[in-house]
């Protein structure tokens, strides 16, 4: 069944478009010549090129259209002489029961498929489970499109995939998959890819280490620990243990050589004796000893020196792969171990019967030089990646790659568990549809194997020709054609008739030919098929009597359609004569006999100045044609190529049916422009009817419609008819308040 149909940019309906939507069993289309009624005819049959206008149909399932218009007219009955043969059942009912069984039958395969198919797709073909598994993959793009913006700072990592959300996550899905790379730190991963993805990545050279051996084999020199002091045998040593201080007598020695041989003590002259003593007493060994303790200072002072520029060389302080803060401190704590050092060992010099004990610096310096360590195995680390760039770059984006899957794992296992079961529910639902559609394929050629047993292009023949004389068609019938498979008309005495035929005898035994089709076929199959039938004013050139035949007719279609003894699934009528539509409406079961059954839906065609609408009515809008003008009057907003006629019509009939009116009297009643309108909607009274001139009055603009509305409203009340005008317009009737405005202004000026 057709659920709705679009119709846009062909016959008079423009760009924009318009809608049916919500189509039931049973629609009336109702609409005025050339407003677009044989385009919908047209489109449902699908008998041309329509890019713009699309049909949509009920769980996507196409029926095979039957559509009467005059193109159908056109090709049966106003070409050759012979008209192909309408194939029904014949006589064997035996035969007509198998058929009607096999029938039911492929019904309810049909009516399984739908169902399996609306939980698949949806009834609109685009929902169901493949739409939420459409969702579910949707979802999971957004989602692992936005934990990539959480990494896009090694977007690098994503390159060729990052331009498009599907594409990514078509990669997404392959890695996790596949990817077993191992699961590093975030911070790890952008301080490599800091390196890899360097633009001007270069081997750097490693840094030189100091060579601290030397210093710490100087901090355990045996001098320090050595009590230096003079002989113990010599005459002044009683003295100077008991003054207790060797350094002290050592330290004055410089000044007793200064004094020559006074004693830089007492003052007092001494002999040679004591000079002798005095020597003895440092003699050579003590002499040595203070030489040792010199040449230590110097060399301590040397390594420390050397050290010093070790750390503050360029080379090491400007390197990028220092700790530059870290060092910094790490050798500020080691200088100053170093420099006490030195004092302790000029301390020792001064006062060398003193034991000194170095600081031990051999832990501050492995922490200096770990910096060093760590900065070299950077840079062996960077030159490795250059002397092996595209497997360690591989590594990496692998590596990125998994931390991306590491950050989304929750997300993934929720989608994979969730597709997992909508991929196993549409793989079953697939099958099973494969499996009815090849049961329904069977079935269908069961009944068309049985249909053509039986079927044949007599008993329509029969048929039409009880019908044309049962309603007084004598003079002419169909019989079979010397060629096979076709019809001719011919007259009583056997002249071809066809080319002869009234416009009225012609229209009817078409319709015939068209009623018969509708449950039969061209062939000797396929009469059973389930359609979709198109009545496209089917009542055009004939009279009252056959009217009303051709309406019933088609009731009887929409009575065995809704009995479900019919193939034919919706009806779709299309007319522009009043009198059939409220016939072929009409429902006397109905309570309310102008109201749409569950089954129905009501449409009238609307055509504006450029364009035709469709409008959507919950009653039967048509009741008379009288009404029908005044429903145009009401519209809003109005037409602007039609209005005017419209108003001119309802004031002759009208008028021309209580009579009494004196139209040069009214017409004095306005001046100006509104004289003018006046008189252009009353010009009916000069001729009686409607000439060619009618035309002039159809094209303005929006105000020029509220202009003519206004003084068509006034001709009713200046008329004494001015409580018609309000029950015709019904909630739609407004007062006038300012029937006096300017001549020139949006209102009409009226002269009481």
């Amino acid at each position: 069944m057709i659920t709705a149909i679009h119709l846009a940019e062909e016959g008079a309906y423009d760009e924009a478009g318009t809608t049916l939507e919500g189509l039931k069993q049973v629609n009336y289309i109702f609409g005025s010549n050339g407003s677009g009624k044989t385009t919908i005819s047209r489109v449902i049959e699908g008998s041309g090129n329509f890019p713009s206008c699309t049909v949509s149909w009920k769980a996507g399932n196409l029926l095979e259209p039957r559509v009467y218009n005059r193109e159908f007219v056109q090709k049966h009955f106003d070409a050759e002489s012979t008209i192909k043969g309408v194939y029904t059942f014949g006589t064997n009912a035996e035969l007509v029961e198998t058929i009607k069984a096999l029938k039911i039958e492929a019904d309810t395969i049909q009516a399984d498929i739908d169902k399996t198919r609306s939980t698949l797709v949806g009834e609109d073909g685009v929902s169901g489970k493949k739409k939420d598994r459409e969702v579910l993959e949707e979802k999971l793009v957004e989602d692992v499109w936005a934990a990539k913006k959480e990494l896009d700072d090694l977007d690098l990592a994503f390159k060729g995939f990052n331009n498009s959300k599907e594409k990514f996550c078509r990669k997404y899905l392959e890695e996790a998959e596949s990817n077993d790379a191992l699961v590093r730190d975030v911070s790890e991963l952008r301080g490599e890819a800091s390196t890899i993805f360097s633009k001007d990545l270069i081997k750097e050279a490693i840094l030189s280490e100091p060579d601290s051996s030397k210093i710490a084999v100087l901090e355990m020199s045996a001098i320090l620990k050595k009590r230096i002091v003079g002989k113990e045998d010599v005459d002044i040593t009683a003295l100077v243990e008991k003054l207790g201080n060797s350094d002290w007598v050592q330290q004055g020695r410089k000044y007793f050589d200064l004094l020559e041989d006074q004693c830089p003590f007492c003052q007092q002259k001494t002999d040679a004796a004591f000079r002798n003593s005095l020597e003895a007493f440092f003699d050579e060994a003590y002499i040595a000893d203070l030489e040792a303790i010199d040449d230590l200072l110097a060399d301590y002072k040397d390594a420390a020196d050397t050290l010093r520029s070790f750390y503050g060389s360029s080379s090491l302080v400007e390197s990028k792969f220092i700790d530059r803060d870290g060092l910094e401190k790490d050798v500020k704590s080691l200088l100053l171990v170093l420099d006490r050092n030195i004092e302790h060992i000029s301390a020792k010099r001064k006062e060398p019967s003193i034991i000194t004990e170095l600081h031990d610096t051999a832990p501050l310096l492995a922490t200096a030089n770990a910096h060093v360590s760590v900065a070299n195995k950077k840079i062996a680390a960077r030159n490795d990646i250059i002397d092996n760039y595209a497997a360690r770059e591989n590594e990496l984006k692998s590596q990125i790659w998994k931390r991306l899957l590491q950050d989304t794992k929750p997300i993934y296992e929720k989608y994979k568990a969730e597709a997992k079961g909508l991929d196993k529910a549409i793989t079953s639902l697939s099958s099973q549809l494969d499996e009815k559609r090849e049961r329904l394929k069977i079935k269908q050629g069961e009944i068309n194997e049985n249909e053509r047993k039986i079927t044949s292009i007599k008993p329509t023949l029969d048929a039409i020709n009880r019908l044309l004389t049962s309603f007084g068609f004598a003079n002419f019938c169909l019989v079979e054609s010397s060629q096979h498979g076709f019809y001719e008309v011919k007259r009583a005495d056997g002249s071809d008739a066809k080319q002869t035929l009234s416009e009225g005898e012609r229209s009817f035994i078409t319709f015939l030919y068209f009623y018969h089709l509708i449950n039969g076929s061209f062939s000797s199959s396929g009469g059973t098929n389930d359609k979709v039938v198109v009545f496209d004013d089917p009542v055009s050139s004939l009279d009252s009597d056959i009217l009303f035949i051709v309406s019933n007719l088609i009731k009887k279609v929409i009575f065995d359609m809704r009995s479900g003894a019919s193939a034919i699934k919706q009806v779709f009528i299309l007319t522009h004569n009043i009198y059939f539509h409220k016939e072929v409406t009409f429902d006397s079961t109905k309570s309310d006999r102008d109201k749409a059954r569950k089954d129905e839906t009501f449409w009238v065609i609307r055509k504006e100045s450029k364009r035709s609408a469709l409008r959507q009515f919950e009653h039967n809008p048509i009741k008379s044609s009288y009404e029908l003008l005044w429903r145009e009057i009401r519209q809003k907003p109005p037409s602007d190529t039609a209005v005017q006629n419209v108003m001119r019509r309802i004031l002759e009939h009208y008028f021309k049916f209580y009579g009494g009116i004196d139209p040069k009297h009214i017409i004095d009643k306005f001046d100006g422009k509104d004289r003018m309108i006046s008189i252009a909607l009353l010009s009916w009274v000069n001729d009686g009817s409607h000439g060619a001139d009618d035309d002039l009055y159809v094209v303005c603009d929006p105000d020029q419609v509220a202009r003519y509305l206004t003084v068509f409203q006034l001709i009713f009340e200046e008329s004494g008819h001015g409580g018609h005008y309000e029950m015709m317009m019904g909630t739609d009737y407004v007062p006038l308040t300012n029937p006096n405005p300017d001549a020139d202004g949006a209102e009409v000026n009226a002269v009481t």
